[in-house]
């Protein structure tokens, strides 16, 4: 079987992707620094290397124990606020850490490379769709690292016929329909979890109210409160609950409800679209880019009106000033990846892409 070096392997994206490279026969090994991602996310007999890519020496040991054929590259610092706050740390670790990995990689002969890109590359769009041909203009730090590390990758692959997929996902969501893992990042900056947080705050708020009333059930028994046991049953909001707060998202964008709009792919979908690029790489010579994402948009009140339909509970939110680094509007034209990679998103469904992550927040482990 082959062995392939998943780089970020305890992160979100990069946990679920070790499941489905078990699946499809590989055999992953995990090369992560535990700063963001989480240890209970890896399976058990999933041989683990706690590192960091900004340790050269590190990185030469895990290349020295193990006779990888290809690398999945996922580690980096994603959340686009504290790249605007702390650019340098965004260029040190995903751009000082690409260099390092591309660099070991050519000194053991390891020339197969996918990479987790970003639609922040793209910047401001300048068409409805975003296609691969799209202009490059990123407009803040994080989007900047991700495209350095792209034409890091393109000179690699000139100089040392390094073959490299760059996967340029849009809004990444959902968890595992399975169960056992899901999106868990400490702070979270993503909107669906922090919706859902925010869902599960308020059934409890709910559930605490009808347990304080002491309300019986028609024979006699306890009535049961609406909540995640329940997620059928609307539940009023709770006075208690602390509600949402979304600052720096802003509601006067040039959208029909006046908050951004972007593309959300399930988790799922992603590690199948890796599965593709891994083996596209059999035939493909050099670097190329594909987007990943459904094709239709959401904005942030589409998103919280589905996370109440799928809770069933009524969310309290208040809207703050927009971020900077923020674009209106991220929606993906990814026929290029149906079409060459034959990848058909399975969670095409936003309140199914929710249910999952709602499923993973009411059940999470960690």
């Amino acid at each position: 079987m082959a062995k392939i070096l998943v780089c970020g392997g305890a992160g979100y994206i990069g946990s679920h992707m070790l499941r489905a490279l078990a699946a499809a026969g590989f055999k992953p090994v995990v090369f992560d620094s535990l700063v963001k991602g989480h240890l209970e996310a890896v399976p058990p007999d999933i041989p683990f290397i706690r590192g960091d890519l900004l340790d050269i020496q590190a990185l030469r040991r895990a290349f020295s124990e193990y006779n990888f054929e290809a690398v999945l590259h996922f580690a980096a610092r994603i959340e686009v606020g504290e790249s605007v706050k702390e650019p340098g740390l965004y260029y040190h670790n995903n751009v000082g850490g690409s260099l390092n990995l591309l660099l070991v990689m050519r000194e053991f002969g390891v020339n197969r490379l996918v990479f987790s890109s970003t639609a922040a590359v793209y910047g401001n769009p300048v068409q409805e769709r975003i296609d691969e041909a799209h202009p490059c203009a990123p407009i803040n730090p994080y989007g900047r690292s991700k495209w350095m590390v792209e034409q890091m990758i393109e000179d690699f692959s000139v100089a040392d016929g390094l073959k490299a997929v760059c996967l340029r996902y849009f809004n990444a969501a959902g968890a595992d329909p399975d169960g056992g893992i899901g999106e868990a990042h400490n702070p979270e900056s993503h909107l669906i979890p922090n919706i859902l947080k925010a869902a599960a705050a308020s059934a409890r708020g709910t559930a605490q109210q009808a347990g304080n009333a002491q309300s019986v059930a028609p024979d006699g028994a306890p009535a049961a409160p609406p909540g995640p046991s329940s997620p059928a049953a609307p539940a009023p909001t709770a006075p208690a609950a602390p509600g949402l707060g979304l600052p720096g998202l802003g509601n006067d964008y040039p959208t029909p409800d006046g908050t951004c709009v972007r593309d959300y792919i399930h988790v799922c979908d992603l590690c199948q679209a890796h599965l593709l690029a891994l083996n596209y790489l059999d035939e493909c010579t050099g670097k190329t880019a594909f987007n990943l994402g459904s094709g239709t948009g959401y904005s942030i009140m589409q998103v919280i009106e589905a996370a109440e339909r799928v809770s069933g509970v009524k969310i309290p939110y208040t809207i703050g000033p927009r971020r900077a680094g923020d674009a209106a509007v991220l929606v993906a034209d990814s026929s290029r990846a149906r079409a060459v990679l034959g990848w058909k998103p399975r969670f095409d469904n936003l309140d199914t892409i929710v249910k999952t992550a709602w499923d993973w927040e009411i059940g999470r482990k960690f």
